[in-house]
């Protein structure tokens, strides 16, 4: 809708000339003057200024689009300074990550390579086993990268080794792979018609030989290593003072409570009855054998370790 044409401004009244003489007083009545119409063009010209759209110049597509763009690339401008901080933070925590990964992928990808194979193997713990024997034995993990050892490989080429009770694999690298292993504790021999067996106090047998081994008792134990009073018996060896042990040359038990050692020199009879205590039956033992020699005493009696009876 068009504003209407507002009306010309009153025309301007022309002072008189200085010469001519003032005009007189009139008594009649001042005629109006008659409007000066206002020509067309004028009149255009102030509809133009007062509706400013009348002088805009069509709109097109392509103006609005790069005043659309415009705005895009700014609203784009304004939200990375706002989230320039983040940004610079989430690339230092990529770039850590890039970093930690590389890492890892580089040592893992060393540590199973050939710069890390076996190439020497160490046997730590052996007194009775043959050192050279064992080390033959894993010779097949030689050349193989010390992550990719087989541990199943390494236990069924110990098996056939008795006397081995517990072992552990230790890497060391970059080339060795040390064995270190604890072996079973002989309790002394079991006599039969294949020879002398030698037992541990689990009942394994670790080696049979023709001849009685040296410093190893003979056990006489009622129904075998795989009960009660074997059991006992192999407590109370174990129990014994490495001093008063090899004196032992004869073990004998028919039941978990009757336990009896024989001293070989002398033939002293030790009555020590069931395995509870062992610990505290050996120091008292071995306190009495000092102040009553074997060889002067038949039979000590420690089964109560509060009422010792020596005969």
């Amino acid at each position: 809708m068009r504003r209407p044409t507002p009306l010309p401004a009153p025309p301007e009244r022309v002072a008189p000339p200085a010469h001519e003489p003032p005009a007189t007083e009139s008594t009649e009545p001042a005629t109006p003057a008659a409007p000066v119409p206002l020509r067309l063009d004028e009149a255009a010209a102030t509809a133009r200024a007062d509706d400013p759209a009348a002088d805009a110049a069509p709109v097109r597509l392509r103006d609005v689009w790069r005043a659309a763009r415009a705005r895009r690339r700014a609203l784009r401008a304004e939200v990375r300074r706002f989230t320039a901080r983040s940004r610079r933070r989430r690339a230092l925590w990529i770039g850590a990550a890039a970093s930690l990964a590389v890492l890892v992928l580089g040592t893992l990808g060393a540590a199973y390579s050939p710069l890390f194979a076996v190439e020497r193997i160490s046997v730590v713990g052996a007194q009775a086993l043959d050192v050279a024997e064992v080390e033959a034995a894993l010779a097949d993990q030689l050349g193989t990268p010390l992550p990719l050892v087989d541990d199943s490989a390494v236990k069924e080429a110990l098996v056939r080794f008795p006397l081995i009770e517990t072992y552990s694999l230790e890497a060391q690298p970059p080339h060795d792979l040390v064995l270190r292993i604890v072996e079973r504790t002989p309790v002394g021999v079991i006599e039969s018609a294949a020879g002398y067996t030698l037992v541990d106090a689990a009942g394994v047998a670790l080696s049979t030989t023709q001849k009685r081994p040296s410093g190893q008792p003979v056990i006489d134990v009622r129904g075998g290593t795989q009960t009660p009073a074997f059991e006992a018996v192999g407590t109370v060896m174990r129990s014994l003072p490495d001093a008063l042990r090899p004196q032992v040359t004869a073990v004998r038990a028919t039941t978990p409570d009757d336990v009896t050692l024989t001293l070989g020199k002398t033939r002293t009879t030790i009555v020590w009855g069931g395995a509870e205590e062992s610990a505290r039956k050996a120091v008292v033992l071995e306190k009495l054998m000092v102040s009553r020699p074997p060889d002067q005493v038949d039979r000590y009696d420690v089964s109560s370790p509060e009422a010792v009876v020596v005969g």
